[in-house]
């Protein structure tokens, strides 16, 4: 294993497949843009990654994971892979939430101000504690000021790397996904199957 711990951390929770390796001390980024096809993605992706670094899954410490808010499915996708990863490796895999990665850094409290559909946003206020409830805003809601906005993708997966190696030792919660709103898609109106005996 290499001399200091090396850490892995990905999210799909936007339009795209994010990857950040922090070995050595140095962050390396790598974005894939996509608006669909995560799921296919993601895992040679961060084999590709590892390879470029002369790294194998054994050498990882730990795992890091972006949680949302965000797209419903690539979250799930993200958070899925992060469990499978940390069971089959025998490490901790640590869930951050896309408030926390963007305001990492920054003096707390603070207010996190991230864009949703339909001109809505999601809101957190962090605290030396941890955070505040999450809210959905909508269109005509006021926005707190100042607020710490959504960072670029490239930050945003460099900070989960880091938050990650600051707290795998300290884990022990499995990551979940963080829904700040209910899912557009409406339950199946088709009636369940019926299971014989």
């Amino acid at each position: 294993m290499p001399p200091e711990p090396t850490f892995l951390a990905f999210d799909t929770s936007a339009a795209h497949c994010a990857a950040a390796l922090l070995c050595a001390g140095k962050v390396h980024v790598r974005i894939d843009m996509m608006a669909r096809g995560q799921a296919m993605h993601l895992m040679p992706m961060l084999e590709e990654v590892l390879a470029a670094h002369n790294l194998s899954w054994s050498d990882l410490a730990a795992i890091g994971v972006g949680t949302g808010p965000g797209n419903f499915t690539g979250i799930r996708i993200s958070v899925a892979a992060a469990r499978g990863l940390a069971l089959g490796l025998g490490i901790p895999a640590v869930g951050v939430s896309n408030f926390e990665a963007a305001a990492y850094g920054v003096p707390r409290p603070v207010d996190v101000l991230i864009p949703a559909p339909r001109d809505q946003a999601y809101s957190q206020r962090l605290t030396g504690n941890g955070g505040e409830t999450p809210m959905l805003l909508a269109p005509h809601d006021p926005r707190p000021d100042p607020a710490i906005p959504l960072q670029p993708a490239e930050r945003m997966i460099a900070h989960i790397a880091r938050i990650a190696a600051e707290r795998f030792e300290t884990v022990s919660a499995r990551p979940a996904p963080l829904y700040v709103r209910a899912a557009d898609a409406a339950p199946s109106r088709d009636a369940p199957p019926v299971i014989l005996p």
